[in-house]
């Protein structure tokens, strides 16, 4: 599992797991919790195939590409 920071109360965890016989990568914005300080899993996020992974790096790195600024 890769944890990326996003904020100071939110990071996006980028997981591999399986699902009904599908290999999947999970891309899902966790935050802290107020009230316990842990972390959870929030409604943010996707989950797609992971031989869809390349196509969706490309994607991103044309979004990089093209940002401006």
């Amino acid at each position: 599992m890769k944890t990326i920071r996003k904020n100071a109360r939110e990071e996006i965890r980028i997981s591999r797991s399986e699902f009904k016989g599908y290999d999947l990568i999970n891309v899902r914005v966790w935050f802290q919790d107020r009230e316990t300080g842990t972390m959870r899993p929030g409604q943010n996020g996707l989950a797609f195939r992971a031989g869809l992974v390349d196509e969706i790096i490309d994607a991103l790195l044309d979004a990089k590409a093209s940002a401006h600024g």
